[in-house]
């Protein structure tokens, strides 16, 4: 079920700045007037996920969407004397909190197909509802799973 809720062109252009320019390490989107996708925060390029998560925790109640460019270590093929290297895999997140409104709720997760299709170029898209979902751990598993 489509939403009718857009994404607006300072949400799109923020998602190049994280993805192409590597500006910001995180943005935080949010639905504005039920109409469309804005973007709330945006983290600096040396912020880690621990200072993430804690500038996170005041959503608590509340839906948002987020792109993280997550580090993630991976084997280098083809050589086992080669050491693991560190790489960037754009997370889109949705968070959708047990204690939102059941509306916003509803909306959020209506409207995530607009932001995924938005925003090309995600390695991972995630859909959280508590805090275990979010964690480093949870997501780096993710990651090291594969993509979409």
């Amino acid at each position: 079920m489509a939403s009718g809720v857009t994404v607006s062109t300072e949400s799109k252009t923020s998602f190049d700045e994280v993805k192409k320019s590597k500006k910001y390490r995180y943005i935080i989107y949010y639905i504005k007037d039920e109409k469309i996708i804005e973007v709330e925060a945006k983290g600096e390029r040396d912020v880690t996920y621990e200072d993430f998560l804690v500038t996170f925790e005041q959503y608590k109640n509340e839906c948002r969407y987020c792109v993280y460019d997550f580090p993630v270590r991976v084997a280098v093929e083809g050589s086992e004397k080669k050491p693991d290297m560190t790489v960037n895999r754009l997370v889109l997140m949705s968070w959708c909190p047990d204690k939102a409104a059941v509306k916003q709720k509803m909306m959020y997760s209506s409207s995530f197909d607009a932001l995924k299709k938005a925003f090309v170029g995600v390695y991972k898209c995630l859909q959280a509802c508590d805090s275990e979902e979010v964690s480093e751990e949870v997501v780096n598993e993710s990651l090291k799973k594969g993509g979409k």
